[in-house]
């Protein structure tokens, strides 16, 4: 059937499979059907171009499923021009077309289905056709939203029979960082939408798993995108931690702002700086820039943001690493609930056993990137001079500066010590000075040990849903149904970023021009001086309005 062609006798297994074959034809060919009957036991059509001749009957044989064409006349004379879509390519059609595709990929894009038919068939299809096409795929393959949810329940037992010690519950996302700075996914939640009732509800959930797997709550550090509903939620279940905005966050959002890359590359300079005097000096950097920009950043205390200023414990670290989680989800985040989550269960089993493979080969002390940090700063510590003032103080001098070292309460006057955790070259000076060992000066958590244990506990795959089954018969009636939260799609397709309320509801921020006094962009697009300039007729005017703006501004329109 390679060449699409049919011959009176031609028998079929069935008559979808005819219908199939009569479909695939017609769509290959280029020419459009009209059906006059089409039922279980016969099928009659003709072309559906006017005066086209050509027809085709097909019966159902007696006694049997098989289908043959009893008759095919004529020939084609409509020119086969049905290139701009066809009637025949239907969604149920375009399925079939990508299921094998999908199966492979579930990020198969709309765009290359269209790109497929066309090189294949040459036809084109609409692009809402080809994703919706590939939303019911994705249906028919993995199940439907629905029923992922339903089987919800039976998966979390599953969780906590194949790892004993797990919490799983019918329940975005809590991350944290290893001892090498990588992503180590802490919790994680499944809700409907990001608003003040939810997050407490995770928040709260998140400390119940602390509080029963920790001799004590630990202080805690909380990175977020500034959510007042967040802050408030933190604030209220772990009322000893502290909570910092995450800077990716924020400078993305001075971008969209403003439309600066100077701003965002100051902001994070700002950040970043170790002293009062150095931050200083960047936000009137920012001013210098944009006053608006400047205001802007007021609204976000300091203390939440900037290094210098911030009273708890960070490590050097400005942003989340929640992006890397949402990149671990990417390919399958449109599947249903239920295959999301055994995604990241696979995901996560395949990174812990990397993770611990990868640990044996480390002969170090410390992980790799705080192994890094630590030499830099001995080779940089031997060009110091160290002065010593008693037991714990010293001053040590460089090319540049003097800075002051306590290795008694482990801070030195730069601050990198107290803000990263891991002695600086000033600070590893002063502890090789007094014969120190200065890996005994640096937090447990950026060991190779630490690293290893967090990552010793192994975690188990889950049996499949026919051992569910098997495990779950005899047990009472009363397991809990779980049904995909009450909304009301929306017409055109579905937005996949993740639903936030305090987004919605944000007023959008006006920007307003210093040089028009109008509002909607800034003195840096602003063409209202192109408008003057376009209606001067006389060199008299010509001087009246340049004793109103700039002359530079003048001559960039002449």
């Amino acid at each position: 059937m390679e060449d699409h062609t049919f011959v009176v006798g031609q028998e079929f297994p069935d008559v979808k499979t005819f219908r199939n074959a009569i479909k695939e034809a017609a769509i290959a060919q280029h020419f459009e059907l009209r059906i006059i009957k089409s039922d279980l036991i016969r099928y009659f059509a003709k072309c559906a171009a006017e005066g086209c001749p050509w027809r085709i009957r097909a019966v159902k044989l007696p006694n049997a499923p098989t289908f043959a064409i009893r008759s095919l006349e004529g020939t084609h004379t409509c020119g086969k021009n049905a290139q701009n879509g066809h009637h025949q390519a239907s969604v149920d059609w375009i399925v079939n077309f990508i299921e094998e595709r999908l199966r492979d990929n579930i990020n198969y894009k709309p765009k290359d289905i269209l790109h497929d038919i066309q090189k294949q068939y040459g036809i084109t299809i609409p692009y809402k056709q080809a994703w919706r096409a590939k939303e019911r795929g994705l249906a028919a393959i993995y199940g439907s939203s629905e029923e992922g949810y339903c089987l919800l329940p039976s998966y979390c037992d599953q969780i906590k029979k194949s790892n004993p010690g797990s919490i799983a519950e019918v329940f975005t996302t809590a991350t944290s960082f290893d001892a090498d700075g990588g992503l180590f996914p802490l919790a994680f939640g499944v809700v409907d939408v990001e608003n003040d009732e939810n997050w407490m509800w995770f928040v709260s959930e998140l400390h119940k798993a602390l509080e029963m797997n920790a001799e004590s709550i630990p202080q805690l550090t909380f990175l977020f995108d500034g959510q007042k509903g967040v802050v408030d939620t933190v604030r209220r279940k772990f009322p000893k931690s502290s909570q910092a905005f995450c800077m990716r966050h924020l400078s993305e959002s001075i971008g969209k702002e403003f439309r600066n890359s100077r701003l965002i590359h100051l902001l994070w300079k700002a950040a970043y700086a170790t002293t009062t005097i150095s931050f200083k000096e960047r936000m009137a950097e920012i001013e210098d820039v944009s006053s608006e920009a400047a205001k802007w950043i007021q609204q976000f205390p300091r203390s939440r943001w900037a290094l210098v200023y911030f009273e708890g414990t960070r490590y050097g670290r400005l942003s989340s690493n929640i992006e890397e989680f949402n990149r671990w989800i990417l390919e399958f985040r449109e599947l249903p609930i239920l295959q999301v989550i055994e995604r990241i269960h696979y995901k996560l089993m395949a990174e812990f056993e990397v993770r611990r493979i990868q640990s044996n080969s480390w002969f170090s002390v410390l992980a790799p990137s705080a192994e890094k940090r630590m030499i830099e700063a001995i080779n940089q510590a031997s060009t110091y001079q160290v002065l010593r003032s008693d037991e714990v103080e010293f001053e040590v001098l460089s090319a540049e500066r003097s800075d002051i070292v306590n290795i008694g309460t482990r801070c030195c006057s730069c601050r990198d010590w107290q803000l990263y955790g891991i002695p600086c070259s000033h600070a590893v000076a002063a502890l090789i000075s007094c014969r120190k060992d200065v890996y005994g000066f640096i937090e447990k958590c950026f060991t190779v040990a630490s690293y290893r244990e967090t990552y010793a506990v192994e975690i188990h795959p889950i049996p499949g849903r026919i051992e569910w089954r098997k495990t779950s018969e005899g047990a009472d009636d009363d397991t809990q149904v779980v049904q995909p939260p009450k909304s009301r799609r929306p017409p055109g397709r579905p937005e996949k970023k993740r639903i936030c309320v305090e987004d919605l509801n944000r007023e959008k921020h006006v920007v307003h021009c210093s040089r028009c006094n109008q509002t909607g962009h800034y003195k840096t697009t602003c063409k209202a001086d192109i408008m003057i300039v376009s209606s001067i007729k006389t060199p008299n005017e010509l001087r009246i309005l340049a004793s109103v703006l700039s002359w530079q501004d003048l001559e960039l329109e002449l």
